[in-house]
């Protein structure tokens, strides 16, 4: 994620704010040139305040307080290129699935923001019958019925909209035993599942993958029970980012691309603010980091990982002080910064850059 500025009074902003609180300016996201626009009213669409030169309108979620995108005034469209993707979304006369929603939607948007930077193929339902189509599913208000399950299906994303209650989502993680949950993270890894098919099964890329993740013909159900029946390996950490990667080469790819977009989103901030890690004990300078090139740009994956793995211990030990837990509670081992560079590849060469 990139830093943004108010373009009338150059005030730092957050990727979700709606109106700059220095200069009043509304605000609205433009995600062909990635700008966050300081905005005038024009009767009912909206100008660039400080290049009026094209017409928007706010994306028509925009008056459920979930989106602050921009829709180009010329098209047909309502939605913008991250609300247009969604299919089923919770009952709003609920207050709170509509405080779920719009934390799923940050999250959501987060996740576009990332794969429109990485030119990914992005198709919606109706012009393509395997196109992306998120679904945010509500459990029952009366207790009865299937508990609703984040998970992809052929293109469908369902999100469990309770994984927005952090006290829910808390108790889950617990249950589990696993060291990091959250809405982004679902989103990144569901994802992975959809990519998998775009830009490996669609292109035929099985052998490859085989070679870096092993046989996905193996049975998945069977897999995923004898996962939750006997958990991991005990050498897991050797050869997978994470216990859930052990349970098929499907979940361990999702897991893997999950992590992927972590970094790269993680290390374009790192950018935006300078940061330069050089740790003064550290006489050999094996730890030492600077973000001076443009994540999404470079081809060369070990200097993303080069830079990454100083500025994720410097980032644990500063959440340390503060009594918290590791920001990125993984260990890279080279089995995985493999797998990690597989994904790299494939994003790199599979898609225009």
């Amino acid at each position: 994620m990139r830093l943004f500025k108010c373009a009338v009074c150059a005030q730092l902003l957050y990727f979700e704010n709606t109106r700059c609180e220095k200069c009043g300016h509304a605000l609205g996201y433009e995600p062909g040139q990635n700008r966050l626009l300081a905005l005038e009213s024009d009767g009912q669409l909206w100008r660039s305040a400080t290049t009026p030169t094209a017409s928007y309108r706010y994306c028509l979620n925009a008056q459920h307080g979930v989106c602050n995108w921009l829709v180009d005034a010329d098209t047909a469209e309502q939605y913008c290129r991250a609300c247009r993707h969604n299919g089923v979304i919770p009952d709003l006369s609920q207050p709170v699935n509509a405080s779920n929603w719009r934390k799923i939607e940050a999250a959501k948007h987060r996740l576009f923001y990332t794969l429109l930077k990485l030119r990914l193929p992005l198709e919606t339902r109706p012009g393509n019958p395997d196109g992306l189509l998120f679904n945010f599913l509500a459990d029952s208000p009366y207790g009865h019925g299937t508990r609703v399950m984040t998970g992809h299906d052929s293109g469908v994303i369902t999100v469990a909209v309770s994984e927005a209650d952090d006290a829910e989502r808390e108790r889950r993680r617990s249950n589990m035993r696993e060291p990091y949950r959250t809405l982004l993270g679902h989103f990144r890894h569901e994802v992975g599942h959809y990519f998998w098919d775009r830009l490996v099964h669609d292109r035929h890329g099985e052998a490859a993958f085989r070679e870096v993740f092993g046989d996905e013909t193996a049975d998945y159900a069977q897999a995923l029970k004898a996962y939750y029946d006997h958990g991991a390996p005990g050498d897991w950490q050797n050869h997978f980012v994470s216990a859930y990667a052990t349970s098929h080469p499907w979940e361990d790819f999702a897991e893997t691309f999950a992590h992927y977009l972590h970094i790269l989103d993680t290390m374009e901030m790192a950018r935006a603010f300078n940061l330069q890690v050089a740790p003064r004990l550290d006489e050999t300078g094996a730890h030492d980091a600077l973000v001076d090139f443009d994540p999404y740009e470079v081809r060369d994956f070990a200097a993303l990982v080069d830079n990454w793995l100083p500025i994720s211990f410097a980032m644990n030990s500063i959440n340390r002080c503060m009594g918290q837990p590791d920001l990125y509670p993984f260990v890279l081992s080279p089995a995985v910064i493999g797998k990690l560079e597989f994904v790299h590849r494939l994003v790199r060469s599979t898609c225009p850059q």
